[in-house]
């Protein structure tokens, strides 16, 4: 929408799924004012239009809006053909995703497989599209949404923390494949954010407020950022010492050297 000439800076082009509000649409305006310009993903198109408007006459960057409904197969595939033929992208915000608060025995399992579609498929193949560019290219920084649920499961919905467990290993994963190719990756685990989130979730704001923990979207990403920058691998923005995510990742890795043997171990008195 803007030509981005005047700019010093220029990063390449950074897309932002899921951009339309809250998290995402903060993405967008932070990774603008670094120097990005912007490919927006998601349904609304009125609301797309809005913010790409107010961002590149605020910074002067490029921004151009792909309508898609992530879960819809054909718009997934229109958004991989734009993450497979633009050479200009550098950045992918996996951010796109839903969420859910009800026990699983309350939930609708047609809404439960729509949010693994959304926030596993979706996600997956948005990452496989990106990524053989950016090894080709030898540079390339991916930057998956996930949640304290993934390691915190039983907090909220039983799905909803399964997919963000997903989403963590699947960074994890990738790391270990890509680090060495020159891409950079990070899983972002918020906690309680004030975004739409807990509207569709089915869970009033003012009730998580209420217990003191809820931080705001724009400090969650720009904490996130910054954790980006130091190279964290999985940054939580309210956890004060990474070096506790290190232990937690040690006691992990300890685990290894018994995870596979030829017999079951001796406390099972098995034969």
């Amino acid at each position: 929408m803007s030509n981005s000439s005047n700019i010093a800076a220029n990063l390449g082009t950074a897309v932002v799924t899921g951009a339309s509000s809250g998290i995402g649409a903060i993405y967008a305006d932070r990774l603008a004012r670094r120097g990005y310009d912007l490919i927006l993903v998601a349904r609304n198109r009125a609301r797309l239009e809005q913010l790409a408007t107010r961002i590149s006459n605020e910074t002067g960057r490029s921004v151009e809006i792909v309508a898609a409904d992530l879960n819809d197969d054909a718009d997934v595939r229109r958004v991989e053909n734009v993450l497979r033929t633009d050479a200009s992208i550098t950045m992918l915000v996996n951010n796109a995703g839903v969420g859910a608060a009800s026990p699983l025995v309350e939930s609708d399992v047609n809404k439960m497989e729509s949010m693994i579609k959304l926030n596993v498929v979706a996600l997956t193949r948005l990452t496989y599209a990106i990524v053989p560019g950016f090894v080709a290219r030898g540079a390339g920084n991916i930057i998956n949404i996930a949640s304290i649920v993934a390691i915190a499961p039983e907090i909220l919905n039983g799905v909803y923390g399964g997919t963000k467990a997903f989403v963590l290993a699947f960074t994890q994963s990738l790391h270990h494949e890509l680090a060495s190719k020159g891409i950079k990756v990070q899983a972002v685990l918020p906690g309680a954010t004030r975004t739409e989130f807990w509207d569709v979730a089915g869970v009033p704001i003012a009730m998580v407020e209420e217990r003191g923990i809820v931080m705001s979207a724009e400090q969650m990403v720009d904490a996130s950022l910054v954790g980006f920058d130091q190279g964290e691998l999985a940054t939580i923005p309210s956890l004060p010492d990474y070096a506790d995510w290190q232990t937690f990742e040690s006691a992990r890795a300890a685990l290894g050297p018994n995870l596979s043997h030829t017999k079951p171990a001796a406390r099972f008195n098995v034969a």
